[in-house]
């Protein structure tokens, strides 16, 4: 049987290390290789696992030839790198392009030409209906991932969306807890916002789905619940038992009401998989001839699936779902 190879982009974030971590006591891959910017997350993680099964490539998916360094002999690629933050993308738009949507290009490019049999990459609820510059990127991400695979010459290139990665780099609950043993108030912009939340393994799950189960171009949707940032707050003060109070500070920069994780348009065509929805390629062609004169009639009747009509949690319901984070829980044990 032929050894595989996993490669992993941004591999020392958040969702490279839940994706490393699922694999590496398995015989699932023989080398997997982490590529990434940063030499000190490359160093620390190095030296906490010690194991001669994971390689490192240092990196920029902007950079095309450290790219194909890390390629070459690669089956599966699962493309995490990317810019993630609202704010600073709002301030640094070409920042995000050159990473999100030129470095994908150049992952992508770069998977065809070593013979890669499998892609994933990972999108956001903030590409459906964007209106900051992070996920308009991600928006285009998406479109350079479906016209990519439509020549992909083998290779099977498909997406996942996700909403809110739960306790992931730069997410919310870091910030309310850290804020928490600081005894400082819990800052939130707007208590009526909703996001999708979602655990880590939920991520990784929603990836090895599409990893088994995509057509070139699908984007794979995992079916979340969501909660109001308030309610969020409000479970992890219960949790915690802190006197925290809660600020309201109003939205920052790019920050939406709620967001989608299937646009109207995308629901005419998506397929109900139970736990997750998939949504094919479109694949038409430029002849637009026959499309002018017939259209399409169902889009009025379809509704978009986003963080405000679906599963909405209650502070209950929240407290359930914190309680299955790990580092949650070992900050709670390590409190009593």
């Amino acid at each position: 049987m032929k050894i595989k190879k996993l490669l992993i982009t941004g591999g020392t974030g958040s969702f490279g290390k839940a994706v490393l971590n699922r694999f590496l006591n398995t015989n699932e891959f023989s080398e997997i290789r982490i590529f990434s910017r940063d030499e000190k997350k490359q160093d620390d993680l190095r030296k906490k696992l010690m194991n001669p099964k994971v390689k490192f490539y240092l990196g920029d998916v902007r950079d095309k030839r450290s790219v194909d360094t890390a390629m070459n002999g690669v089956d599966y690629v699962f493309h995490a790198a990317a810019l993630k933050q609202v704010p600073s993308c709002e301030f640094f738009p070409m920042q995000a392009v050159r990473t999100n949507v030129l470095g994908t290009e150049n992952v992508l490019d770069s998977a065809i030409q070593y013979g890669v049999k499998n892609v994933v990459v990972l999108s956001t609820d903030k590409a459906v209906y964007p209106i900051n510059a992070m996920g308009i990127s991600k928006a285009m991400m998406e479109k350079v991932m479906v016209a990519t695979s439509r020549n992909a010459n083998g290779t099977i290139i498909c997406g996942t969306r996700y909403g809110n990665v739960m306790a992931s780099r730069g997410s919310v609950i870091p910030l309310f807890v850290e804020q928490m043993k600081a005894n400082q108030p819990l800052s939130i912009t707007d208590p009526h916002m909703t996001r999708f939340m979602m655990t880590l393994d939920d991520a990784v799950d929603l990836v090895l789905y599409a990893f088994h189960h995509a057509n070139p171009g699908d984007i794979f949707v995992q079916k979340a619940p969501a909660a109001t940032i308030d309610t969020l707050a409000k479970a992890l003060i219960d949790l915690y038992q802190s006197d925290s109070e809660i600020k309201y500070i109003g939205t920052r920069h790019g920050e939406k009401l709620f967001e989608s994780l299937v646009s109207k348009e995308d629901m005419m065509n998506a397929e109900d998989m139970g736990d997750y929805y998939r949504i094919p390629a479109d694949n038409r062609d430029l002849n637009y001839n026959k499309f002018v004169s017939e259209g399409e009639g169902q889009i009025e009747a379809t509704n978009e699936y986003h963080s405000h009509n679906t599963k909405i949690l209650d502070v209950a319901g929240m407290k359930e779902l914190l309680l299955k984070l790990p580092e949650i829980r070992e900050d709670l044990d390590g409190k009593s």
